[in-house]
């Protein structure tokens, strides 16, 4: 199984100006807990819930109201690829301790973010598909 098998595709991703209010109402209406950062067309970083939490708003002395992505992200990014095997960008995950990961193609475009999420759910799928093969097979 394949990375973009399992991702989310069709990922936004903001600038680094951009306000910690804004990425968190954009993590409200998307249901997500992870925004990408973006400079010049290129990943420069990531902003999860927490990062607004911990290195925002409880912060001594911010004021959460002048706050950018650039204040709270977390700088340097890992990525995967879209055709990488599911298992080698699972391990990457675990050995960096990240729940998500950008996903880029060859051409280094981000396509889409893999997240612990959404094994569960390909992991799932992947199951059934077997499942319904072996079911499928006695009955020829």
């Amino acid at each position: 199984m394949k990375v973009k098998d399992a991702m989310h595709k069709g990922v936004e991703w903001v600038s680094p100006d951009t306000p910690i209010t804004g990425i968190a109402k954009l993590m409200r209406d998307r249901d997500i807990g992870a925004v990408p950062i973006g400079d010049n067309d290129k990943l420069i970083g990531m902003v999860t819930d927490r990062d607004i939490v911990c290195n925002g708003l409880a912060k001594d002395g911010s004021d959460s109201e002048r706050l950018t992505a650039r204040d709270v992200m977390t700088p340097g990014i890992h990525c995967c690829r879209d055709d990488d095997d599911l298992t080698k960008a699972v391990g990457h995950m675990e050995s960096l301790r990240v729940r998500r990961l950008p996903v880029i193609n060859k051409s280094k475009r981000m396509v889409g973010i893999l997240s612990l999420g959404d094994l569960g759910h390909a992991a799932q799928r992947e199951v059934v598909a077997e499942y319904v093969k072996s079911v499928s097979a006695h009955h020829h």
